[in-house]
């Protein structure tokens, strides 16, 4: 199979690229309003200009914060899992393990600001479902590399 038939939307794996990697666009960016009703909600603001409108002081809260690592994890991990999921769709694999890939590691992410910053649920649960999207992400890379070694 060559470049240009993965790249195919036609190609399910591809279909399946785009449209879980556009959710977890979606998310990334649904953190930054998440954090900002944080941060209205609870009267905490990091600039001076953004807590006298409001007359406030600045100040940090506890489930601000908590939201912004949530985000910041996020950051860390959603790009770096583009480019392996990037990398392992143009190794052709199987349709239905790669959606399943895909479909977890959404999944996962999504779990993880759940337990995080939503709906704080005690460990293990957000260090399952980051785990989850952490082998995941791995895996994609060792079989590209691999793939693409000779």
């Amino acid at each position: 199979m060559n470049v240009l038939s993965i790249l195919d939307t036609e190609n399910p794996v591809f279909r399946g690229f785009l449209f879980y990697n556009s959710a977890l666009v979606l998310k990334m960016l649904a953190m930054s309003s998440l954090t900002a009703l944080q941060r209205f909600k609870n009267k905490a603001f990091a600039n001076p200009e953004d807590a006298a409108m409001q007359g406030v002081k600045v100040r940090t809260d506890d489930n601000v914060e908590r939201v912004r690592r949530a985000h910041l994890n996020d950051l860390e991990n959603i790009p770096i899992y583009f480019v392996a999921s990037f990398g392992y769709m143009l190794t052709n694999p199987s349709v239905t393990v790669a959606l399943n890939l895909f479909r977890a590691f959404t999944a996962a992410r999504f779990m993880h600001t759940f337990v995080y910053a939503v709906c704080v649920i005690p460990q293990p649960a957000r260090g399952l479902s980051w785990g989850i999207g952490y082998f995941i992400t791995g895996f994609m890379a060792f079989q590209t590399a691999c793939h693409f070694l000779h």
